[in-house]
């Protein structure tokens, strides 16, 4: 795993993972940005029958000029239930589980659960960096997760969260 400041639609990856709700609307202006550079192919993606439960996660077709086939959705809140640590961390083991399916082996991601009213970034560092060690203690797919985020104090959060993950299995 690795942790790095960029375009989260830009950068390559077999999928892209995007927080949603479970309306697959988005959650942040980061992730806004998906919708307007997958365009109209991948606004169709996200059409619904009914709403997806909390924790859940689904893949779909990317679409525009994302630099992904794929993307996964975590469904990480609803109108009824809130962003909460337990959502994040079932959310992400779902996304992992799903990529596992589909074989993915390299992953992009952008915090989980952030935002005005939501996680603080190092609760969802801590829960995304100690879930997915959790997931590769029983498999090895996907091999390449890059955690995606906006500057480098947030990258730093993430970094001193996996050397705390590091240092908790040694």
């Amino acid at each position: 795993m690795r942790v790095v400041v960029d375009d989260l639609a830009l950068l390559p990856s077999d999928a892209i993972v995007r927080p949603a709700t479970a309306r697959l609307d988005a959650t942040t202006p980061v992730v806004r940005r998906l919708e307007q550079i997958g365009g109209a192919e991948f606004l169709r993606h996200l059409a619904l029958q009914k709403d997806l439960a909390v924790g859940a996660a689904v893949v779909t077709g990317g679409g525009g000029d994302l630099a992904a086939e794929f993307v996964i959705h975590a469904v990480i809140r609803s109108e009824t239930e809130p962003i909460s640590h337990g959502s994040v961390a079932r959310a992400w083991l779902s996304t992992l589980q799903r990529a596992r399916e589909w074989g993915f082996t390299h992953l992009t991601v952008p915090p989980l659960g952030t935002g005005a009213g939501n996680l603080p970034l190092e609760d969802a560092a801590e829960i995304m960096v100690s879930v997915l060690a959790a997931h590769r203690g029983q498999s090895d797919s996907p091999l390449d997760v890059s955690f995606v985020v906006e500057t480098n104090a947030d990258r730093d959060v993430f970094e001193a969260a996996q050397r705390r993950q590091a240092a908790g299995m040694s």
